[in-house]
């Protein structure tokens, strides 16, 4: 199990911005790998940390966060593959800043290049219900930008391979040093040498790609996954953006979702609901046969346990909800109008609720309870 990112940083979950900074940083400086060189536990604390903070640090991914737990971002494996899948070049090229100069790429000693990151690509996956409730692999083919075969690139001689430069400002307070992007290989370290002619004047070229997505179950529509490295390359020594995957869930026929319950209307004839019937009902999974009781009245919920969608966080699944609605004929025939109207004064069909029938609002209240 993955250990919860407020551990992590050592922060209640009431920290605001400024506070998970500060943490971040006091574990990102204690844990660095030019402090602690060949110390793989060091180096496994130093990413738990940066994937903590790349999540709480953004406000939207912070909330899917407190809602969801780690598989909010288990677009395959996890936090884009697991911790695993940001390697120490990621973490620099995206959090140099935290570290305030004190530090510069991983193995530099503060004078390693920065690489630099591609893009990222969003696509739209639409699912069914079935296969929100059940997880799916899906495979999309992706257009993406990738370096060209034969292109060469050679150190910026602006920034000499670093991916910034450095500018020295006096204040008030005395000389102030601060870096930017370099503007000539826009971060990358590195500028065009060698372009192959099918090649965009940064030596890429558009290439179709098939992606294989393992989507969780229990995802929601508006939910966005990642799949980490599989967006636009960027020239140069760089690391691929990621494919930003939003969920788009499909309408089913007959079922209403409602978070992890499942809605579903039953209608049975008058006969039905005065003798009692076994009926056949839609479920995610196939049909479920129930039996109504003789006299069962209109507006009546049968709970199905554990009939829903599975909790995206693994605490089980939600209820199949049967709602139960006696359909009133609209027209009869001479014998059938003939016998409600002797019906009408029969004191077995006069209505005479039970102290234990629930009213329309508490059936709501007990739904959603």
């Amino acid at each position: 199990m993955k250990k919860d990112f407020y551990e992590i940083l050592g922060i209640s979950k009431n920290a605001d911005a400024a506070e998970i900074k500060k943490a971040y940083r006091k574990s990102a400086l204690k844990y660095h790998p030019d402090k602690n060189p060949g110390d793989k536990e060091a180096e496994e604390n130093f990413k738990l940390a940066a994937e903590a903070y790349e999540v709480l640090s953004d406000p939207g991914k912070k909330a899917k966060y407190d809602q969801y737990g780690h598989q909010a971002f288990d677009g395959s494996g996890g936090f884009g593959g697991g911790h695993g899948g940001m390697n120490m070049d990621d973490i620099f090229s995206q959090f140099g800043d935290i570290f305030g100069g004190g530090f510069g790429g991983f193995g530099g000693g503060g004078g390693g290049p920065r690489r630099a990151k591609g893009s990222n690509l969003r696509i739209k996956v639409k699912l069914t219900l079935e296969e929100i409730a059940n997880g799916v692999e899906k495979k999309v083919k992706v257009k993406r930008k990738v370096q060209a075969k034969g292109v060469t690139y050679k150190t910026c001689s602006t920034c000499n391979g670093q991916g910034q430069v450095m500018r020295v400002t006096n204040t008030i307070l005395g000389r102030m040093q601060s870096a930017s992007t370099c503007p000539t290989c826009g971060g990358s370290g590195q500028i065009l040498d060698k372009r192959p002619s099918e090649a965009d004047a940064q030596g890429m070229i558009l290439e179709d790609e098939t992606v294989s997505i393992k989507i969780p179950a229990g995802v929601v529509d508006g939910m966005q996954l990642k799949v980490s490295n599989k967006g636009n390359d960027a020239p140069g020594n760089s690391v691929p953006g990621d494919l930003i995957v939003a969920i788009e869930e499909l309408e089913h026929e007959f079922l209403k979702r409602e978070g992890e319950n499942i809605h579903f209307d039953l209608y049975i004839s008058f006969p039905e609901a005065v003798l009692g019937v076994s009926k056949d009902i839609e479920a995610i999974n196939g049909k479920v046969r129930i039996k109504l009781e003789e006299g069962i009245q209109s507006g009546k919920i049968l709970r199905l346990k554990g009939k829903g969608i599975p909790s995206i966080n693994g605490y089980g699944s939600g209820d199949l909800l049967v709602h139960v609605n006696v359909w009133t004929p609209k027209t009869l025939n001479k014998e059938q109008k003939q016998f409600f109207e002797n019906a009408l004064n029969d004191e077995h069909f006069v209505p005479s609720p039970e102290k234990s029938e629930k009213s329309f609002f508490e059936k709501v209240k007990d739904m959603f309870s």
